[in-house]
C-alpha cells in the first residue's frame, strides 16, 4: 500500500496520513507502522514480530543507514584536529609541543561533556529532527577550522577555540546510539549497535587518511580544504537524514535510568575502565599523528590513519571475543596488552626505532578496541545479576541503558587526558616515555580492578560469568 503526503511515499506496509493523531496498532497484528505528518511514528513495538515483518525492520533500517553517515561525519570533524595540527608548522604557525597537544585535547574534553546533553536531544526533539539538527552543527567548526588555518597570524586562544567547536562531532555519538537504541527489538540491538559505533570510529581512520591527501595541490599546501571538504558532506548527509529517517513518539527521556545507574557503584567502575579503552582509542588516535610527525619527522603522516582504523575494525571482535569468553576476561586480556605495548612504544621512543613504534602502537590499537568492545559488553551482563523477576529485568535493562550513557560520556574524556599527559610528559622530562610509562601502571590498575570485581574466586560478581 501507498499513501501519498507532500512528496513523501512510504510503501511496503508503511503507511502515511496527515492526522497528528493515529489510532493504536494491536500487539500481534499484522499491522506495521503508521507514519503521520514531519515523518512522525507514534506506535512501536519492535519486540512485536507482526509489526516488524510488516515493515518495522524497513523502518529501522532506513534509519540505520543515514545515522552511521551521520556519526561517520561527526568522528571526521572530532578527529579533524588530530591530523591538522602537525601540518600547522609548514603552514606558518609557530606553535610549543603543549600547545600543539592543547589543540588535540580539548576537542574530546568538550565532545565527552556534550554527550549527556546529546543523549537527551533525542527525545526532546525527535531522532530525525536532531539527526538533521547535529549535522548541520558539524559545519561550524568545519567552516571555522578552514578559516582559521589559512591565517598564521592567528592568536593561539582563536585557535584553541575553533579546535573546541570540533568536540561538537563527539557529541554526535551519544544521540545516535540513543536513538538507534529506540528502534531495534532486544534480539537485533546489539549488531545495529555495533554496526552504528563502528561507522563511527570509521571516521577517524577516514579522516586521518583523506586531509594528507587532500591539502596537496600544485600552488602548494591547502590546508583550508580540510574544512571545506566537509561542508558538502555534511550537507547531503543532513539530507539524508531529512528525506529517509524518522522520528518516535515513543522514545521518551528516562530521567531514572540514569539516576539508577548514577547510583550504582558498577557504572563507575566500568566508567573508570571505559577511560582506559574507549579513552585511550580516542586519545591515542588524535595524538598519534602527532607523535609521528615530532619524532619521526622523515616518515611522514602516511601511515598516520593505521592507528585508528586497525582500533575501529578491532571493535566489533572485542565484542564477539567477549561474548565467547566473557567480558571481563577479555577486558583483563586487553589491558594486559595494551600494558605490553606502551612499554614497546618507550623502548622504541628510546632506541628511536619507527618500525618498533609503529608496531607497538598498532598492536595498542588493536588491544584497545578489542577493550571497548569488551568492557561494552559487559554493561548489560552486570546488570542482569540479581534480575530474577521481570521487574527487576526491566529495572535492570533501564540501568544499563544508563551505564552506557554515563560510561560513554565518562570515556571519552580519556581524549583529553592522554594528550596531556603527553604534553606533561614532555614539558618535565623532556620526553614522552614517562608519559606511556604512566599509562602502563594505569593499565595494569585496571586489569586488577576488572579481576578483583569481576572475575576473582569469591567476588559477587564472579559466579555470574561477566
Amino acid at each position: 500500500m501507498t499513501a501519498q503526503h507532500g512528496s513523501t511515499a512510504i510503501t511496503s506496509g508503511t503507511t502515511t496520513i496527515d492526522s497528528p493523531t493515529v489510532d493504536t496498532v494491536a500487539v500481534g497484528t499484522d499491522v506495521g507502522p503508521v507514519v503521520r505528518r514531519g515523518r512522525w511514528i507514534d506506535h512501536w513495538e519492535p519486540e512485536d514480530a507482526g509489526f516488524w515483518a510488516a515493515g518495522g525492520r524497513r523502518i529501522a533500517r532506513q534509519n540505520l543507514v543515514p545515522s552511521i553517515v551521520a556519526e561517520f561525519l561527526g568522528f571526521a570533524v572530532w578527529a579533524s584536529w588530530s591530523i591538522v595540527v602537525p601540518q600547522l608548522g609548514a603552514a606558518g604557525f609557530a606553535l610549543s609541543i603543549d600547545q600543539q597537544f592543547w589543540l588535540i585535547a580539548v576537542p574530546s574534553l568538550v565532545g565527552a561533556t556534550l554527550r549527556i546533553p546529546y543523549t537527551f536531544a533525542v527525545p526532546l526533539l525527535g531522532g530525525r529532527n536532531w539527526t538533521v539538527v547535529s549535522a548541520l552543527l558539524l559545519l561550524l567548526p568545519a567552516s571555522a577550522l578552514a578559516f582559521v588555518v589559512s591565517r598564521p597570524e592567528t592568536p593561539f586562544g582563536t585557535l584553541l577555540v575553533v579546535a573546541a567547536l570540533a568536540g561538537l562531532g563527539g557529541g554526535n555519538f551519544a544521540s545516535s546510539m540513543a536513538n538507534i537504541s529506540f528502534f531495534y527489538p532486544e534480539r537485533e540491538k546489539g549488531k545495529a549497535l555495533g554496526l552504528n559505533a563502528a561507522g563511527g570510529n570509521l571516521g577517524t581512520a577516514a579522516v586521518q587518511l583523506a586531509v594528507p591527501i587532500v591539502i596537496v595541490s600544485a600552488a602548494g599546501l591547502q590546508l583550508q580544504r580540510a574544512g571545506l571538504m566537509f561542508i558538502p558532506l555534511v550537507l547531503c548527509a543532513a539530507v539524508l537524514a531529512w528525506r529517509t529517517m524518522h522520528n518516535l513518539t515513543a522514545a521518551k527521556a528516562d530521567f531514572r535510568a540514569f539516576g539508577a545507574a548514577a547510583g550504582n557503584r558498577h557504572t563507575w567502575i566500568i566508567s573508570f575502565l571505559y577511560i582506559g579503552t574507549f579513552g585511550s582509542f580516542i586519545g591515542y588516535s588524535g595524538a598519534f599523528p602527532t607523535l609521528l610527525n615530532n619524532q619521526f619527522p622523515e616518515v611522514g603522516l602516511s601511515v598516520a590513519f593505521l592507528g585508528a582504523l586497525v582500533g575501529s575494525l578491532a571493535r566489533p571482535a572485542g565484542g564477539m571475543l567477549a561474548d565467547r569468553w566473557g567480558g571481563a576476561r577479555m577486558t583483563i586480556a586487553a589491558f594486559g596488552t595494551m600494558a605490553v605495548a606502551g612499554l614497546g612504544a618507550a623502548a622504541a621512543l628510546r632506541a628511536s626505532s619507527f618500525p618498533m613504534f609503529l608496531a607497538s602502537f598498532l598492536v595498542l590499537f588493536v588491544a584497545t578496541g578489542v577493550g571497548n568492545g569488551a568492557t561494552y559488553r559487559m554493561i548489560p551482563a552486570v546488570f542482569r545479576v540479581g534480575a530474577t523477576t521481570p521487574e527487576r529485568t526491566a529495572r535492570s535493562r533501564k540501568a544499563a541503558a544508563g551505564c552506557i550513557g554515563i560510561a560513554g560520556a565518562v570515556g571519552a574524556f580519556g581524549g583529553f587526558l592522554i594528550p596531556r599527559g603527553f604534553a606533561v610528559s614532555n614539558d618535565v622530562a623532556g620526553s614522552l616515555q614517562p608519559a606511556l610509562v604512566a599509562f602502563v601502571g594505569l593499565y595494569l590498575v585496571m586489569a586488577a580492578t576488572t579481576w578483583a570485581v569481576y572475575r576473582r574466586r569469591g567476588a559477587a560478581m564472579s559466579a555470574a560469568g561477566i
